[in-house]
Formats: structure tokens, sequence, C-alpha cells
């Protein structure tokens, strides 16, 4: 009876999908179901023995509670309960299920490395923190119904618990053994899911809550499993204020900017069937209205979420839809905790599982377009807290990271060939942005939809005379003691090349800068930045140092210990890196974002996305034609961009593993920091671009007009 009253409540019919997602895992959770009801009976006698000893006894009672409090949550969902709910109670049960791990209570958390050291000593405080932000995963699979990873990690649970029973204490090295042998064993079942979930269209889950629920009623953001802070529950108000015609403004930028990069790479989307759409939680309108958009285009649209397992939070981050952090220091403590495991062995073995499952999606990897992206900015800078306590990459598994990377990205490339896809991403303000929201959120709609054509020809006098330089130099103004020399290619056809892109509203909205791939050779300086935010990470004082075009060295200020810093950079810049070369050097012209900015006081919340158009910027790792080289790039007066490749991506003939990086990570300058930019011909000639934070090349009146009201 309670099924069949949610479908008449929630879903209309099925869903999108044709079945609601309970359903989807029926056969594979009936497979499993004795194992998961063993397993959760143990874990109810666990809460009330006292068979193992203190200090241990606390925690794994605290952690077998958080599970059986999972494992109703998985009821309540099983049989539709769950939605059924009035919004206080599943308020209620999401504060409950993350609780241990906000900022009030993370002190005396056993996910918090540092109390879980402090209470059970420091080999097993670490294994034994680890395992608890393992397990929180079953937050995730409870929502969705997958009874299988409930029941894996119960078994995992109760094996090590097992152990502390025995009359010696384990060896930690023993706890670490059965965690790797976990990892790797079920590697099959993460790998795939993992895959299947960004490519396969048939996947309900998200897709249902956004297409089917009655999105006026909130009580929709707690169908996810996600965290749900009043920052969700503030968007999903706002956009539900908004009129139809400003949510279709909104997705159709969004949509046809997806499908203008098509356009302007050249690539035919009607060969392709899905999509990804990438978003997070409280912007379901819009996802709604760009679902239907891509529909009318014949694509199919994913919704994944935010990687779940140890393996897929690369560095903390979650690519994939998701609510704000609960806590983004506990984030930080545990962006390595695949250290426990991580060895060639496993990375062998997941490699060789990935090349099978790749080869059973294939004609799903063959249909995918692409991600389309919503990202969102506005929250308060984070000052992490670096704890010795907390996992960390060795430098052996930093080697191996770097190598596993590469190797997933050529299997990647097999299947999903980049010259056959294009991207886009967006950004709007969250509310935590400050009082002045709404009328910044207004402002990013009108910054998102700034004049193409204008836009273009204006650019277009900017390239015109950058083609006329050899190389170019950027200074910095003040403190800022940037100093670089950008070398460009050289144009043997000047009536039929260019060097830089036109880059517009298509795939990076808003529009905005000219962009080219430098020659490394000669490329040579110093690259300072007062403040950047790249990822979730705010970097204070970055200095980069820069020798034919690769990084020789670098710092920043965000700890006192010279160390750390370095450590922070290699791990969220480099991407493990000992050095990276300069990818992609350019120009933003929007400053109207940078008016926006100053104006509001808001330029150090920026998303990188906003703030590359608002200054000259510069990407270390690999270029944007990265494994799109040999497809012709052209601008829109007919001119082929020849600068798509540099001396480290000629190598992927004859040396593919050393001709790519598998990151692109962009640093710009903003317009108060610099000098001057300026190209040089052969003969030394001087070509001014900006000088006294304005632009001086003729036709680019129109961008100053914006600095001038600042």
């Amino acid at each position: 009876m309670i099924r069949n009253a949610l479908s008449q409540y929630y879903f209309s019919g099925k869903g999108v999908s044709g079945m609601d997602y309970r359903e989807f895992w029926q056969e594979e959770n009936e497979s499993v179901r004795e194992r998961y009801e063993l397993s959760v009976e143990r874990l109810r006698l666990i809460r009330t023995e006292e068979t193992v000893p203190e200090p241990f006894r606390a925690y794994f009672k605290a952690a077998a509670g958080f599970m059986t409090d999972a494992a109703l949550v998985y009821e309540m969902n099983d049989t539709g309960a769950f939605r059924m709910q009035p919004i206080g109670r599943l308020k209620q049960i999401n504060d409950m299920l993350y609780q241990d791990i906000l900022p009030a209570n993370y002190d005396t958390s056993y996910a918090n490395p540092s109390y879980a050291g402090a209470q059970l000593g420091e080999d097993y405080g670490k294994l034994l923190s680890y395992l608890l932000s393992e397990i929180r995963g079953q937050i995730v699979f409870a929502h969705e119904c997958r009874l299988t990873e409930l029941t894996i990690l119960n078994e995992l649970f109760i094996e090590i618990y097992n152990m502390f029973e025995e009359e010696e204490l384990p060896a930690p090295e023993r706890i670490r053994e059965t965690i790797y042998w976990f990892i790797s064993d079920y590697t099959d079942l993460t790998a795939e899911y993992r895959l299947r979930e960004q490519v396969d269209p048939a996947l309900p889950f998200a897709k249902d809550i956004v297409m089917e629920a009655d999105l006026s009623d909130l009580r929709y953001l707690y169908f996810y499993g996600e965290y749900v802070s009043e920052e969700e529950l503030k968007i999903a108000r706002f956009m539900n204020s908004l009129p139809q015609e400003t949510i279709d403004c909104m997705a159709d930028t969004y949509t046809e900017g997806y499908r203008k990069g098509f356009t302007v790479m050249n690539v035919d989307l009607s060969k392709k069937k899905s999509v990804a759409v990438v978003y997070e939680l409280g912007y379901e309108r819009m996802v709604k209205k760009a679902i239907e958009n891509f529909t009318a285009m014949g694509l199919k649209v994913m919704l994944f979420r935010g990687g779940v397992w140890s393996m897929d939070r690369q560095g903390g981050r979650r690519a994939g839809y998701h609510g704000t952090s609960p806590n983004r220091q506990y984030d930080y403590d545990h962006r390595f905790d695949s250290a426990v495991y991580y060895q060639k062995a496993y990375t062998d073995r997941r490699q060789a599982v990935l090349g099978t499952v790749y080869e059973t999606y294939k004609k799903q990897c063959a249909d995918y377009a692409g991600p389309a992206v919503i990202e969102t900015f506005g929250k308060a800078g984070f000052e992490p807290v670096n704890k010795p306590e907390a996992w960390a990459l060795t430098q052996k598994q930093e080697k191996l990271k770097v190598a596993a990377a590469g190797a997933t990205a050529l299997l990647r490339e097999k299947y999903i060939p980049s010259d056959e896809t294009s991207f886009t991403i967006i950004a709007f303000p969250k509310p935590s942005i400050g009082p002045d929201f709404e009328e910044i959120f207004a402002e990013t709609i009108r910054i998102n939809t700034l004049d193409y054509d204008r836009y273009q020809k204006i650019q277009q006098n900017i390239i015109d005379r950058l083609d006329q330089a050899e190389h170019v130099i950027v200074t910095g103004a003040g403190d800022n003691h940037t100093h670089m020399k950008v070398m460009l290619h050289k144009l043997s056809d000047p009536s039929a090349q260019t060097n830089f892109e036109n880059c517009v509203a298509d795939v990076n909205i808003p529009l905005g800068e000219v962009f080219t791939s430098p020659v490394l050779t000669g490329t040579e300086g110093v690259l300072e930045v007062g403040s950047v935010y790249i990822g979730e990470f705010q970097f204070k004082n970055l200095h980069m140092e820069f020798k034919d075009g690769k990084i020789t060295d670098y710092s920043c200020a965000n700890f006192d210990d010279p160390a750390e810093n370095k450590k922070l950079l290699k791990q969220m810049i480099l991407q493990n890196h000992d050095t990276l070369p300069i990818g992609e050097f350019a120009i933003g012209t929007n400053t109207v974002a940078y008016a926006m900015a100053r104006r509001f006081g808001i330029i150090d919340r920026l998303p990188i996305l906003i703030v590359e158009k608002m200054g000259p910027h510069f990407a270390v790792g690999d270029t944007c034609y990265s494994r799109a080289e040999d497809s012709p790039m052209y601008n829109p007066n007919g001119k082929e961009v020849i600068a798509r490749e540099n001396e480290c991506s000629a190598l992927r003939h004859a040396e593919p593993e050393k001709a790519y990086f598998n990151c692109h990570t962009d640093i710009t300058i903003p317009y108060p920091e610099i000098g001057e930019i300026y190209g040089v011909t052969a003969a030394g000639e001087k070509l001014p671009l900006i000088a006294g934070g304005r632009f001086v090349v003729p036709g680019t009146e129109l961008l100053n007009e914006a600095l001038g009201v600042i």
C-alpha cells in the first residue's frame, strides 16, 4: 500500500526512466538481501556488546549506531515511506545522518583524524577514521536503495570488529591489508558503476527527482541523500520565485552554449545521443528546463552524483551533482584517504577492470557528447588546517597516481575521443555571497547574455594585433612582481592563420577572452597573484617561476611552514607532477564582469570561470586542444587557429605517455594587479594591448566603458 501511495503522490506513472529507482535495483538487491539482513542484525548486537576493549568499544558502538540509522533510512526508502514524510521529519533525518561531521561536533568525532588518533592511538586512529569516512557513503546507498553497497560495507566493518574481539589487538597492518583486499575485490563493482552513471541514461535516480518531483515542495531536496543546508533551501526558494521566462533564459543560454560548442569545433552533434548535466542542489528548475532543451536536441541526459567512494573523490573534489559540504575541513582531512590502499597491484587491477567496463559500455561511450556544467559561487574562503593524523600520499603513491591518471585518460580517449565531444560551463551565485545576492544574481544573468557578435568583433581587433607579435610581455603592478615572456607560434601565412582563438559565449560562459597555446621554448618569467581560487581553495600570494614554459619553482602563503605550502601547491595545482608546462595564455575582456565584481566587493568569491575573463591568465597543464590537436579549428573570420599544440603535446604520436598531464588549471591576474601587456614583433617593435589598466587597441574602447565606472 505504501509503495502504491508513493507512486500516486510522487511519480506520474514510472517517471522519465520507465521505472522507479527501487525497481531498478530490485533483482540485484534480492540477490544480497539475506546477507544484508544478517549484517544489520549483527550491527544491532554490536551496539550492546562489550566484547571489544576500550577505547575501541566506544568507536565501534558509535559507528554501528550510524550504520543501523542508515539501515532504517534504507528501509524507509525501500517501502516508499521516506518520501511521504513531512519536511520537518526529513530535516531531522538529514541532520541525524550528518551531525557527526558538522563543524560544531567535529572536534569529538571519530571521523576527525585528530580526535580518532587521540582516542585510539595514531595507527589505529588513522585506519578507523578512514573506515568511518568510507562507511559514510551508506547515506547515499540508503537513499538510492543500492543494497549491495550497503551490505559489503556492513561486512567489512563487522570483519574488522571481529578482529578486535580476539585476545590480542590486531596489528594495524592486518587491518590495512583487510581494507586493501576489500577495495581491490570490489573494484569490479565500484569502477563499473562510476563509469556507468556518467554515460548510461538508463539510471533513473536523480533524473526522476528533477523531472517528476513537485519542485515547489522543497521536500524533494532531501530525497537525494546529500547534506541539505539552509543554502540549498534558500536557492531553491529563490528559483521558485523567478518567472518562467527567467528560468528559460538561464537554461537556454546554457544549452545553446553547449550546441554552439559543437559548431565551433566542427563536430556533428547529431551523431551523439547523450549529455551529462552537472549541477548543485537547488537549481532543479533550471536543470529541468535544460533537460527539456537537450531532449529537443535529441540528447538523453545523465545526472550523476559526486564521487562517494574514496577512490572517486580526487583530492576532495566531487565531480557530479552535490549539495553544500557539511564540513570543508572534513573533506580536506579525507581528501587522500586512498593512501590507505593505493599501491601498484591495486592500480593494475583497477586499470584492467576499467578496460573491461569501457568495452561493456562502449556503445554508451560512443553516444556520449560530453558534460554540461552548472557551477556556483559565493561561499566564503576556506583556510584548511593540516593534520598530521590525516592520510597523505607518499612520493611513490603520487607517482602511481600520475601514471594511473595517464593510463585512464588514454583508455577514456579510446572510447570517448576528445575531438568528438564538447562541453559547456556556466556559473551562478549562491545566497551565501551576501545581502546583495538577488541583485548579483540578476547581474550574473546579464553577464552571461552579453552580445556575442559585438564582443567577437572587439576581440578580433586584439587578435589582429597579437598576430603581429613574436612574443607577449605581461607585467604586474604595485606589489605584484609578475614578469612573463610568452612565445607565440610563427604564422607561415598570416592571411589564413592566427595564433589566438576568438572565444565568446559557447563552451565557457560568460564570454570574454582570446587565448593561445604558447611555444614553450623561450617562455619564461615570474607569475604572481595576490589571491586566487582554485577548486575549493583560496591561494594567497601565489608565486610561480617558469623556464622554457615549465614550472621551476612555486610557493604561496597559506601556511606558516613553506614546506606545507609547497605540498598544497603540488597536490592541488601540479596534481602531483614534479612540473607542468604552460598550456594556455589568454587575455580576458569581460570588463562588465570585473566592474560588477568590484561594485559588490566579490572578486575573491568568484569562480575561475568568471575570473579568467577578467584579466590575463595562464593555465598550467595540458593545452585547451588536448587530444584534439589534429582537428582543424577556425575563428569566425575563417582563419585557422594553428596554436593547438606545444612541445609536450607534439609527442602524442611518438611518445603518448609524455604528451599529456591530464590537468588544466587556470591562474588569473586581476586587472588591478596588471602593469601592462604588450606584444613584441620580431623586429622589436612594441605593440601595446593594455596599459594603465585600460585596453589601448583601436576598436576596444567599449571595454573601457565598464572600467570607467569603477
